[in-house]
């Protein structure tokens, strides 16, 4: 097997400035969701108050919770493993990218 430093060098590159983008991009969109949900739950609280609306709150709990272990399937470890120097700037730009959000 032998590395070829200029294309490990491009993959890293590479998967950093796009990470980069997609972290900055992931960081501005989590903000949105959180002030959008935080509205809407304000809302129904406000509605639920007033008697104009009821709300489940344990169904909407459940809701959420079986949601969760749908996403945690561990399936998606084996291609970032396969593709590790891309996954690894990847990562570094992604990071930076989220903090600088």
């Amino acid at each position: 097997m032998e590395l070829d430093p200029q294309q490990l060098g491009l993959e890293l590159g590479s998967g950093a400035a796009i990470g980069a983008l997609i972290g900055f991009a992931a960081k501005k969109l989590a903000k949105l969701l959180a002030v959008i949900v935080g509205v809407q739950l304000a809302v129904f609280r406000f509605l639920e108050s007033k008697g104009i609306l009821t709300v489940d709150w344990n169904r909407l709990t459940n809701g959420l919770v079986s949601t969760q272990e749908k996403v945690q399937d561990p399936g998606w470890i084996e291609p970032i493993i396969s593709s590790l120097s891309i996954g690894a700037g990847f990562t570094g730009g992604f990071l930076i990218g989220f903090k600088r959000g």
